[in-house]
């Protein structure tokens, strides 16, 4: 079996509507998002059945598909408010469910048979036996254990039927149990990380402390915050975009239903923008521009890995001894419109006139421009914009693009 040559979905997380539109706005072919119950993640607004029919309006105006995730592992008395859910998320218009576990799976095919399923990443399938099962149970894609390789994947994908879908996280936070399947945050807070409530406990600072000296405290790595033991990495593969097309990946996820509309916005742009450079010069040794690179490190993130795709992580292990999150980066504002003199805009941070700023437009590289004034809606100068959502002006020659993105760099910033 060959394995087929499809242009590779960019498939964005939406946490709610505005994320939903941003990643849309920035280039994303797909976006997965949540109800209200049923999803892997509780933190985010996620979707009632009214908006989640707007937001599919929304997204196929614009040819954006649109998949509900119910991937939670039910217990018995969740089944009936399953079984009444699913066919009126069905008629929202959505193009896929997305389980985990074996009987929703079979209630999907029995109450949404025209709606497609793909397999979680929770259910950790790691070969082409498993994915055949599902695909003769009715999965259209599977989304492969985060533990197993490229060239496993690419085995997987010549010995499945080539109208199955592979799916794979290419971005992101990568939770330190298999697959996703974790207990930890059940047994320290009761927070069931399995039903979309987990607490993160794998990301608090643990230290070790002796049986016979109690409040005594002592650190495991050297680190004066203590030390990130169970903490993993974050995902990164935006410079191996022909790999993962070689081993027959058709859709490239990003994680991040609770990340910020900015974290979504940037993320995507870097992606759309370096797979629409390799399609146009599909060549086996393709890295992106150095300034699509650096996207990825203006926005809040832990170290960067490789995860599993390239053998075991060994030495780029996936835990790390550093702080949590690294930002350099952070959003100022959004571009509202351009009238010819005047950039229009909405506050989202604090800024001042004479910093230094950048538009992100979408598949463009970024603008630096020095802020010369900064007028209020009323027409008055001012020498910062503090209020937040607050409307202004800022004059300049350039126009910029309606939904771009304003940011500056902050005192801590680097690249790395």
């Amino acid at each position: 079996m060959t394995i087929p040559k499809k242009i590779p979905e960019l498939l964005a997380p939406a946490g709610d509507m505005e994320a939903l539109r941003c990643a849309i706005h920035f280039g994303a072919d797909a976006v997965y998002l949540a109800g209200t119950r049923f999803g892997m993640r509780s933190a985010p607004k996620n979707f009632s059945l009214d908006e989640l029919r707007e937001a599919v309006e929304f997204a196929h105006s614009r040819g954006v598909r649109v998949y509900l995730t119910t991937n939670t592992l039910p217990r018995n008395n969740e089944l009936r408010d399953l079984e009444e859910y699913l066919p009126k998320a069905a008629d929202c218009g959505i193009d896929a469910f997305i389980a985990t576990d074996l009987g929703v799976l079979r209630m999907l095919r029995e109450l949404t048979p025209q709606t497609e399923v793909h397999i979680s990443t929770q259910a950790g399938v790691t070969n082409y036996a498993s994915a055949n099962v599902l695909y003769e149970m009715g999965a259209k894609r599977i989304i492969p254990a985060r533990e197993i390789s490229l060239s496993e994947i690419e085995e997987i994908r010549r010995k499945i039927p080539s109208d199955m879908d592979i799916e794979c996280f290419i971005h992101g936070a990568i939770c330190v149990s298999f697959s996703g399947r974790c207990l930890l945050s059940n047994y320290m807070t009761n927070r069931d990380s399995n039903r979309g409530d987990c607490a993160q406990p794998c990301r608090w600072t643990y230290n070790l402390v002796e049986e016979r000296r109690p409040g005594e405290f002592y650190p495991i790595g050297e680190d004066e915050d203590g030390s990130y033991i169970l903490n993993a990495r974050d995902m990164c593969m935006i410079r191996h975009i022909p790999e993962l097309v070689k081993a027959g990946v058709s859709s490239f996820k990003i994680e991040g239903r609770a990340k910020s509309n900015y974290y979504v916005s940037v993320v995507v742009n870097a992606y759309r923008c370096a797979i629409d450079a390799y399609l146009r010069n599909p060549s086996p040794d393709y890295v992106p521009e150095q300034w699509i690179l650096d996207e990825v490190y203006k926005i809040s993130h832990r170290e960067y890995c490789t995860g599993f795709f390239f053998g075991h992580p060994k030495d780029n292990a996936e835990i790390f001894y550093d702080q949590i999150y690294r930002r350099y980066y952070e959003t100022c504002a959004e571009v509202l419109s351009y009238d010819g003199t005047y950039l229009h805009m909405r506050q989202r941070n604090k800024f001042c006139v004479g910093d230094e700023i950048e538009f992100l437009e979408r598949g463009k590289k970024p603008v630096t421009f020095k802020v010369p004034e900064l007028i209020t809606e009323e027409g008055e100068s001012v020498e910062s914009v503090p209020h937040p959502m607050m409307l202004f002006k800022i004059p300049t020659e350039t126009a910029i693009e309606p939904g771009s993105i304003v940011r500056r760099a902050t005192d801590t910033f680097r690249l790395e």
